[in-house]
């Protein structure tokens, strides 16, 4: 019988959708829980030593980081994300945390109290993107054997433009042929669809407004 899995989640957190995206890709049933992480409960703290989602439970016990719970799914799940070659699959997880950074320098955009700040952001992020678009092939996806977990980690941050480009092109996507591509390939798959409610534009918009930041004032 198969492992009970619950995804303890949070409504806008990209590596919960990361999570998300692998479990649907690979046609493996899970609960969701969001939690208020404002507000977190007890129970929570008590499987999340870092107190960050998400956490996935397997029969009742605690995984957490999704990094790790990627490759655990990997590990016991259908469907492999990762490349056969050793040397490919070292690759893939150096993009992998390439895709981390560039989560960073959103949040470093998104709280960018000054100007001069929002600015400095902006550019790293566009340089960043600069390099993944040397990186990717003429494919739609970053791998062209099919869907990787760069793909799973690099939808959820294409995810935030489509709320940010209401407000202004601030990382230049547009501008580079394949990457844009990959974004819009990612953006209709179901796994990626699936991996956030109805209203995520709505709750990220809220949440972007709501903070003290160069970029709410721009988007007032």
């Amino acid at each position: 019988m198969p492992a009970k899995l619950v995804l303890i989640s949070h409504h806008l957190c990209p590596y919960v959708q990361r999570v998300a995206i692998a479990l649907a890709e690979k046609g493996m049933e899970f609960e969701r829980i969001n939690i208020d992480l404002s507000n977190k409960p007890d129970w929570f703290h008590e499987l999340s030593p870092l107190g960050k989602t998400p956490v996935l439970t397997v029969d009742g016990r605690p995984i957490f980081e999704s990094a790790v719970i990627l490759e655990y799914l990997e590990e016991i799940g259908p469907e492999p994300l990762h490349p056969d070659s050793a040397l490919e699959r070292a690759e893939h997880r150096g993009w992998m945390e390439f895709g981390s950074a560039v989560l960073n320098d959103i949040a470093g955009l998104y709280s960018a109290a000054t100007a001069e700040a929002f600015e400095a952001k902006r550019q790293a992020l566009g340089a960043k993107f600069a390099r993944i678009e040397a990186r990717l092939g003429e494919g739609e996806l970053f791998d062209r054997r099919g869907f990787s977990l760069v793909d799973a980690v690099f939808a959820p941050v294409f995810r935030y433009f489509d709320v940010l480009d209401r407000t202004g092109d601030f990382a230049g996507i547009g501008a580079l042929p394949r990457l844009d591509r990959w974004r819009r390939a990612l953006a209709a798959r179901p796994s990626v669809l699936g991996a956030v409610a109805a209203d995520y534009p709505e709750r990220l918009t809220e949440f972007l407004r709501a903070r003290p930041s160069y970029l709410a004032g721009l988007m007032a």
